[in-house]
């Protein structure tokens, strides 16, 4: 949508207002950052993407400093607010370094202004005008001469948006899935599963192997998402079957990784699955809902494409059994469902936990807890059998029926239990560590 001159003039008279409302209210220093599109179409995908990459830029390098912030997207243009406990020209000198060193930092516009309104310059730092987005000239120049045309600007104002898209938001993604998977692992304590107190009820893998997978796959997330990004105007079937390469060559990397210890398969298909979710829409529309929906619109069918024919005879894999045997559609059917565990169950017990004022890592022990009976967990089924799924699953409703917070004593006495009777929830595990991812792209 385009914004004609007179919204674009008054969104700047606008912008002024909040402004000196901020410095009245806080009397701290301000950075503004808005982005430099030229032309009259100010707001769309690859623009949001753009302000989505220099809003965490800054939330990183501001991280513990920042007293206020608040966003706007407008078909105007993107707004950010920075109120920040920092000498002003050392937030000035930030600012610079980011518009200067970055790959799309020549679209960035990050004014700083004073406790009394006054805005810090760049020449006051010793730095010289900002260079044109085309050439290495003054950009006041070239645009007083008019050295370049419209289409030129805009040309390059697209690449630049496009290599933010394709690698740094892609990459922001894959570091989100890298430390879903690290915390779901350190999270402590989970019944039957590897933890910081022990191995669970494996003999095979520790902490060690964890670890080391999730270093193994930090591209193949980055990978996905880019994917998501790429394949963005397919539809979301056909994205979908764009990720099963990448999903193979990940799972090798996995399994090379920690001599064939199979650490993060299911995982692998989930937060894979997330991170090309995450590439396909704009992180202006990143709820839970809509990231789990585009789930569920990529492997729409997987379950009847999947299983079909199989039956008890010729199931080859333990999900392919299960299914013929109980119905049970395991991850594929949690995908194309849109993920309800984590939907209705998992995320929502996470942030009434956080609420309560529990850690991340108390609150994943208990949201493990709660998935765990939400859930078929195949992987119990394939270390014992129906029956004893079913038994530990009314076991756990029960518990949390009585407790829906249960303390950690409790849950490690659960977890002894789990150890002997050689039980582990690897499933529900996976979803914890997707629960986690949303919380992280959605907070």
């Amino acid at each position: 949508m385009q914004a004609s001159l007179q919204e674009i003039l008054d969104a700047r008279e606008a912008r002024v207002q909040t402004q000196t409302q901020l410095l009245a209210t806080y009397q701290k220093p301000l950075l503004c950052f808005t982005m430099n599109i030229p032309g009259p179409v100010k707001y769309d995908r690859d623009v949001d993407i753009g302000f989505f990459v220099g809003c965490k830029l800054l939330d990183s390098d501001l991280q513990g400093r920042i007293l206020h912030r608040q966003i706007h997207r407008k078909h105007t243009g993107c707004e950010a607010y920075y109120v920040v406990d920092m000498d002003s020209k050392t937030l000035k000198q930030i600012a610079i370094e980011l518009e200067q060193t970055h790959p799309i930092g020549r679209l960035f516009d990050m004014d700083v202004l004073d406790v009394d309104g006054g805005k810090i310059d760049r020449e006051s730092l010793g730095h010289p005008r900002r260079q044109c987005l085309i050439c290495d000239q003054d950009a006041y120049v070239c645009a007083g001469r008019r050295t370049h045309s419209l289409e030129a600007l805009q040309d390059r104002t697209g690449f630049l948006l496009y290599v933010a898209a394709r690698q740094w938001m892609a990459e922001w993604i894959g570091v989100q899935a890298y430390l879903s998977l690290q915390q779901e692992v350190a999270t402590t304590p989970k019944p039957g599963l590897v933890d910081r107190n022990n191995r669970g009820a494996h003999t095979d893998m520790g902490q060690r192997h964890f670890f080391t997978s999730a270093n193994a796959l930090r591209p193949y997330f980055v990978k996905f998402a880019e994917s998501g990004y790429l394949n963005r105007d397919l539809p979301a079937t056909e994205a979908f079957s764009q990720l099963r390469t990448i999903g193979k060559e990940a799972e090798e990397a996995m399994l090379s990784a920690t001599g064939g210890v199979n650490t993060h398969k299911g995982a692998i298909f989930s937060l894979g699955l997330l991170c090309a979710a995450a590439g396909r829409i704009s992180p202006e529309n990143w709820t839970a809902e809509n990231l789990l929906a585009q789930c569920a619109a990529m492997t729409q069918g997987l379950v009847s494409r999947d299983f079909a024919g199989i039956t008890v005879e010729t199931a080859k894999t333990a999900g392919e059994r299960f299914y013929a045997q109980y119905g049970i559609t395991g991850i594929r059917g949690q995908a194309e469902a849109g993920y309800p565990a984590v939907k209705t169950v998992g995320l929502p017990i996470f942030q009434q936990a956080l609420t309560r004022g529990l850690s991340w890592n108390d609150a994943g022990a208990v949201t493990l807890l709660h998935l765990l009976a939400a859930t078929d967990d195949t992987n119990l089924i394939h270390r014992s059998d129906r029956e004893t799924q079913l038994s530990v699953q009314t076991q756990v409703k029960a518990m949390l029926t009585e407790t829906p917070f249960p303390s950690t004593e409790a849950i490690e006495a659960l977890d002894r239990e789990f150890i002997q009777k050689n039980l582990s929830p690897g499933g529900s595990a996976d979803l914890l560590a997707m629960t986690y991812m949303l919380q992280l792209l959605t907070a």
